[in-house]
Parts: C-alpha cells; sequence; structure tokens
C-alpha cells in the first residue's frame, strides 16, 4: 500500500517538473493551473503544444503530418 502511494507522489513530481520546464521555455506567461488545464484538454490531440501555447488566439490545424508517430499499418498500405 506504501508503495504505491510513493509511486503517485514521484508521478506528480514528475509531471509537475515537465510543466514548468514547458512553462519556461515558453515566451508568453501563463499560470500553472492553466498550463496543467491545456495539457489536459489536448492530452490526445495531435497539435504542436508549445506552437499552440504561443499564440492560441490565432486558428491551430491539427499536426498530423509531423507528429512522429508511425502508423501500424504504414508498410502495407506503401506496397499494396
Amino acid at each position: 500500500m506504501a508503495n504505491r502511494i510513493i509511486i503517485q507522489i514521484y508521478c506528480v513530481l514528475i509531471v509537475n517538473l515537465l510543466i514548468e520546464v514547458l512553462k519556461k521555455s515558453l515566451k508568453r506567461q501563463w499560470s500553472f493551473s492553466n498550463l496543467v488545464s491545456f495539457c489536459r484538454i489536448h492530452l490526445f490531440n495531435y497539435i504542436h503544444l508549445t506552437k499552440f501555447l504561443e499564440s492560441p488566439e490565432n486558428d491551430w490545424e491539427l499536426d498530423i503530418e509531423n507528429d512522429g508517430q508511425l502508423g501500424l499499418f504504414d508498410h502495407y498500405l506503401a506496397n499494396g
């Protein structure tokens, strides 16, 4: 039981550290709670998060061409 709690605490600390790194890398000033909300909302969207956070008022488009993730059937579709 204690190990589960310690693992959850470490996970929260790592996420907080990553959000702080993201916050420091942005030119625009964001509050920590707003960054966490945006990351939670757009967690499974194919957008470039830093570009979106730099200019959220602009129209943004899905970035499915350069998402860096390989498709499961790309090899079969290209050969077929």
